[in-house]
């Protein structure tokens, strides 16, 4: 007879990724920001405690904003965020698309 052997575990994932949805999410948004000449590039970096959508006005300058997934902070504030160029938190949650809203351009109106 075979020992059973101790259960291992759960070995934390080796780089931390955005999933398909998440990506449409952010995607949409960068998609329209494109379109309307204010974005221009962006960068994804896929850590072992952070994934990050790095936005760029110009490839060569540094990013404007980074869209960071941290899994630690799940339980805490939320696993999302957004940061701008200065390293401030713009916003932090547990629903990217809630998150992200602090990106979207304000509605511009006409004043009579």
């Amino acid at each position: 007879m075979v020992p059973t052997p101790f259960p291992q575990p759960e070995r934390a994932p080796e780089q931390v990724c955005f999933d398909r949805r998440e990506f449409g999410v952010i995607f949409s948004l960068y998609g329209r920001m494109v379109a309307s000449g204010e974005w221009r590039d962006y960068g994804i970096s896929t850590l072992r405690e952070v994934a990050v959508f790095a936005i760029f006005r110009r490839t060569a300058e540094v990013p404007l904003y980074r869209v960071e997934k941290r899994p630690a902070m799940r339980a805490k504030q939320g696993m999302f965020s957004v940061v701008a160029m200065d390293g401030r938190i713009l916003r932090r949650g547990h629903d990217l698309a809630q998150v992200l809203r602090v990106l979207e351009p304000k509605a511009v109106r006409l004043v009579d």
